[in-house]
């Protein structure tokens, strides 16, 4: 599948994933910080997010796919590869099938463990937006507040929100996708081989995706990996302290 992108800069690829109901948008700032630094900037929308083409079909192994054929087109090498959530678990799965490739790989806050289910309410609110009688966002807003408590996590995904035409909105994910296969989120990387690609896991000091047991499971899979925990984040950690966030890649990268 041609993943829709965007391009900053010029230099050694650096290539970012986003989580799930993100886009490439979302990376906008960091992409042009890492563009300042010397590096060839790619923020990818995955399959069913953003401005890539929608699929029934949905899982790790086909956005890992999507990645490599991404990488075939443009005839990158020695990358820079960077994953986000969702993002980060592509990332793990493509590292491993893929190191020849890989240059470093970071992943911010997610572990190759099985997480289950935790968007049960986040796709009851989504599903509950109907287009047909809601025209505006601020009703978008209010429908999903009766399932969605926090503020960043409605913001956030407010931000998928556009108009089809003159007189309609959508989501800009493909909702029915995603829900259909959202179990198959959380499943485990699983893998007879080791990496040995330097890996850098990254996590939110508030956020509980990965734990002080984890490393074990992550040291097995990507036995050159180190940790670092950035004070003060939850599970956006890049939106959280983007400073800090930027500071610690740039100091891995370099």
């Amino acid at each position: 599948m041609k993943l829709a992108y965007r391009k900053y800069g010029s230099g050694q690829p650096l290539i970012i994933l986003h989580g799930l109901f993100g886009q490439s948008d979302n990376w906008n700032t960091h992409a042009k910080l890492f563009a300042e630094q010397n590096f060839d900037v790619y923020t990818v929308d995955m399959r069913n997010h953003g401005l890539s083409p929608h699929s029934d079909d949905f899982s790790y192994q086909l956005m890992s796919d999507d990645v490599l054929e991404l990488i075939t087109d443009n005839n990158l090498k020695n990358i820079v590869l960077l994953g986000h959530s969702m993002g980060g678990k592509v990332a793990m799965l493509f590292a491993i099938e893929h190191p020849q490739l890989l240059d470093k790989l970071i992943v911010a806050d997610m572990a190759p463990k099985y997480y289950p289910p935790h968007h049960t309410k986040i796709i009851a609110g989504l599903q509950a937006v109907d287009f047909n009688i809601i025209k505006s966002r601020k009703e978008v807003e209010s429908v999903l507040s009766n399932y969605i408590s926090d503020m960043g996590t409605k913001q956030f995904l407010l931000k998928n929100l556009y108009w089809k035409n003159d007189t309609e909105l959508a989501w800009r994910f493909n909702l029915k996708s995603i829900a259909e296969h959202i179990e198959n989120m959380g499943e485990v990387t699983v893998s007879t081989n080791s990496c040995e690609t330097p890996a850098l896991f990254i996590r939110g000091e508030k956020s509980n995706y990965i734990l002080d047991a984890d490393k074990i499971l992550i040291k097995e899979l990507f036995t050159n990996s180190t940790f670092e925990t950035i004070a003060g984040a939850g599970h956006w950690l890049h939106a959280d302290k983007p400073k800090e966030f930027f500071e610690c890649v740039m100091s891995f990268i370099k």
